[in-house]
């Protein structure tokens, strides 16, 4: 599996990996969202974090990205002067694939951001990483996160006992997932995005 992009642009999104210095944009974006995320995500538990807590997990997303074991991303507005939600490129899974995770700030959900995010790192996930498999997983109380698969074609495999977090406690999670075969059918194929590496040059799809 090759390293994903630390850069994608999209018409209203840029996604990217963290830096330290993004610290602020993170604490006021949970800050300002923490009764939308405590209900499912559960590090909002330990909000409100102090600013320098959030530099140094910043600096463990960069390091995690730098080395390969994971990839965590920012949703930027197009500016950067605001941070819209969190999403990633999850290794934990077995075999060639990888799982998107994500949240929206409280401020602009409803707002398709969710979706076009999954969209593009579906995309770039089987186009540049050349993964074999995606899946999305998400509590089976969690409605408006469950929308983002089933719009974006994933098949709803089944559900997993206690593998979620919802209202403090654990969760039966859903289990979404793609496969390459079934992907140029779905609407994740015609995303249209720019992609960098982490040195800012553009990558091709497939490279």
């Amino acid at each position: 599996m090759k390293t994903p992009p630390y850069r994608i642009e999209t018409q209203r999104l840029h996604i990217r990996c963290y830096s330290p210095a993004d610290a602020p944009l993170l604490q006021r974006a949970v800050t300002e969202s923490v009764a939308h995320l405590l209900p499912f995500m559960p590090w909002a538990a330990a909000e409100p974090e102090p600013l320098e807590a959030k530099v140094e997990r910043l600096r463990y997303f960069r390091a995690g990205f730098d080395q390969d074991r994971d990839f965590v991303y920012g949703i930027f507005d197009p500016q950067e002067t605001r941070l819209l939600g969190g999403t990633g490129l999850h290794t934990r899974l077995a075999g060639n694939a990888l799982e998107i995770g994500y949240w929206i700030h409280a401020d602009f959900t409803r707002q398709g951001f969710a979706t076009e995010a999954a969209a593009v790192l579906t995309k770039v996930a089987f186009e540049i990483c050349q993964v074999e498999r995606m899946e999305i997983h998400c509590a089976v109380e969690n409605i408006a996160s469950a929308g983002v698969p089933r719009k974006l074609g994933y098949v709803h495999e089944g559900n997993r006992r206690r593998l979620a977090f919802a209202n403090g406690q654990p969760a039966d999670s859903m289990i979404w997932t793609m496969f390459r075969e079934e992907y140029l059918a779905s609407p994740c194929a015609p995303a249209q995005f720019r992609a960098f590496d982490a040195a800012g040059r553009p990558i091709q799809n497939g490279e």
